[in-house]
């Protein structure tokens, strides 16, 4: 079988049907542009630099189109960059859809998985709010990416994102059984919902205007108030799960404007740098040889890791 994109090593030479996953026009030190296109497949992606362009190569590489490129996979700052050699547009037609990586599990399976956990939550209040936003944005929340870029930045990612979240937060109720397993499982499912607005969807993923001037967790939080409302809920669980959305990413400067002030939210905090962190590491190593070092992985302050010959 052909290697895709995210199997090539440095030095290997490609010639692929790649997906334009999103495409960025910039003007070179000499005032020539340029476009910055992100390409992918269904194992991974590759950012390439297209110099000397024309006006009707910006109109003809656009996301969301599939080419057929030819290059060399190089070392660029400690990551892997696509030397293009060759761009054209496939003699055949081809669906987007088929290059867009996607989570391991079918989106109908990581579903009725979810419900099972709204199924086992005993606190009527957080379970009837959980439950009616979950089946709000069911739709959009079963194929939505989880990030623009740096984790689960796939189709079903977010879906697939909060499973696994789900999954460690019964093991630590399971250790520490004071924690609110209620509470702790409706932060894990309301934590990144409000994503499905702040992101345009899983082809060629931006921000969208409504992400970019409000933010997934204002969005949230106003969506739990306006569920509350409307299913006629008062008390504690409201506001607890309001701050449960507010504080997950801890601290100002990432993003929080609370930091966490119950248990569960501290706990859902670290699930939620856990499973991003080790959904980074994996893809990275993934395309590492044994006894080689990674490429350097932005969101972890730039760092390589080294994969072990014992461990393949």
């Amino acid at each position: 079988m052909k290697k895709g994109i995210g199997q090539h090593q440095i030095g290997e030479t490609v010639d692929l049907y790649l997906l334009i996953k999103y495409a960025k026009k910039g003007i070179a030190s000499n005032g020539k542009p340029f476009l910055t296109l992100h390409f992918t497949d269904k194992t991974g992606e590759i950012e390439a630099k297209m110099w000397g362009i024309t006006p009707e190569d910006e109109a003809k590489y656009i996301s969301g189109t599939v080419t057929q490129v030819s290059g060399d996979i190089q070392d660029f700052r400690g990551n892997r960059q696509l030397r293009l050699k060759t761009i054209r547009k496939p003699d055949k037609e081809m669906k987007a859809e088929d290059f867009m990586p996607s989570a391991p599990m079918a989106k109908e399976i990581m579903l009725e998985q979810v419900n099972q956990y709204l199924f086992e939550m005993s606190n009527a209040k957080i379970q009837r709010i959980t439950r009616h936003l979950f089946k709000k944005h069911q739709q959009a929340f079963s194929v939505s990416p989880a990030a623009t870029k740096n984790h689960h930045e796939y189709v079903s990612g977010l879906l697939y994102h909060v499973l696994s979240m789900l999954e460690l937060a019964r093991g630590i109720a399971d250790q520490y059984v004071s924690l609110n397993r209620d509470l702790l499982y409706a932060g894990v499912i309301l934590h990144d919902m409000a994503k499905v607005r702040e992101l345009s969807g899983p082809m060629g993923t931006q921000y969208t205007l409504e992400g970019k001037l409000l933010g997934h967790i204002s969005i949230m939080v106003s969506e739990v108030d306006e569920a509350s409302k409307e299913l006629g809920i008062e008390g504690e669980e409201v506001l607890v799960l309001q701050h449960m959305i507010l504080s997950h990413h801890s601290k100002g400067e990432w993003g929080s404007p609370k930091p966490p002030m119950v248990k569960e939210a501290e706990i859902l905090h670290m699930i939620d740098n856990i499973d991003a962190k080790m959904n980074m590491m994996d893809r990275a190593l993934d395309r590492t040889q044994p006894g080689e070092f990674s490429e350097r992985i932005f969101a972890m302050d730039q760092r390589s890791f080294y994969k072990p010959i014992f461990i393949d």
